[in-house]
């Protein structure tokens, strides 16, 4: 079965592109035939991703008018991009897809899918609240539907991919640097990945696992100094289902080299920082305490050596 959630998120992805770009529909479809091969090059169901968008764009103008009456206190262009495009993205499927194929509470759940992965905290109420509007509007089809679907498993239950990542910074002359990575959808983050996910390596340590993630993602030689945190969240996979993604954050230094940016899906740029500009960069909320965290302890490091 074709994977209709990655294929709504390369959609969604191309919907930002042409958006923040203001593309044209032939610049929007080229787009997308790049992130398909950048990002879902076997997984994706590319008719269905070239409906989704061309539908998208070419209903612009009465997807944003719904938009601008399901939720009259948010101007469109005071709406994140990321929330505007799945709104739109959204909308289409439930007002326009075909109703069998797509039934509107899929279309609900995908599109709040989508703005709890790659859009900010209160994404998900958002979108739920505008989309839900609509669908009461509509008279809630297929409200009394039986999904077909298994049961949620329990949060407790679900299974645990472990990932390690880290704040790596460097020092360059009396500065102080912050090596950041930067998502396809517009926010700074942190360098990680999964830790023991092939059989050569299963047996590897969190720390271990993290030193060669930042070397493959970043291409820099980094030394674990300290563990700073861990964060939980919940992702879905529609092959496996949800499963909890468990991720161990440490503070690395690193000799101050240049950064390499693995090419690979989600990621397209990688800097240093000054560790003074670092917290006024757009981040994801659940990684502000983390990276909070870590300039604490560098600055108040790089004032005990000055005094």
């Amino acid at each position: 079965m074709a994977n209709r959630h990655l294929s709504r998120s390369v959609v969604l992805q191309t919907l930002f592109e042409w958006d923040v770009r203001s593309l044209p529909l032939e610049g929007a479809k080229s787009a997308l035939a790049r992130n398909v091969s950048e990002f879902a090059p076997a997984a994706g169901d590319v008719p269905f991703m070239e409906t989704l968008l061309a539908g998208a764009v070419e209903r612009k103008a009465d997807l944003d008018m719904i938009i601008g009456k399901a939720a009259p206190e948010w101007p469109l262009e005071r709406i994140a991009p990321v929330d505007r495009n799945v709104l739109r993205l959204g909308l289409y499927e439930l007002l326009f897809a075909d109703r069998g194929a797509v039934p509107a509470k899929v279309a609900i759940n995908e599109a709040i899918e989508l703005a709890k992965s790659f859009g900010g905290e209160q994404s998900g109420r958002f979108i739920n609240g505008v989309l839900g509007a609509v669908y009461k509007e509509l008279g809630e089809p297929g409200k009394d539907e039986v999904s077909k679907k298994k049961k949620d498993v329990p949060y407790d239950q679900m299974p645990v991919q472990h990932l390690g990542g880290a704040v790596v910074y460097a020092k360059q002359g009396k500065d102080i640097y912050v090596a950041l990575v930067h998502d396809i959808f517009g926010h700074w983050t942190l360098s990680k990945g999964k830790i023991g996910d092939a059989p050569e390596i299963a047996d590897e340590s969190v720390e271990e696992g993290t030193v060669r993630e930042i070397k493959e993602e970043l291409g820099l030689d980094i030394k674990i100094i300290e563990k700073l945190g861990e964060n939980e969240y919940v992702a879905s996979d529609p092959a496996t289902g949800k499963k909890r993604k468990h991720v161990t954050y440490f503070l690395a230094e690193s000799p101050f080299a240049e950064c390499k940016l693995e090419q690979k899906g989600g990621l397209d740029d990688a800097r240093w920082f000054r560790l003074q500009d670092a917290l006024e960069l757009n981040f994801y909320e659940d990684m502000l305490p983390i990276i909070q965290k870590a300039v604490q302890k560098l600055n108040s490091e790089k004032t005990t050596k000055v005094n």
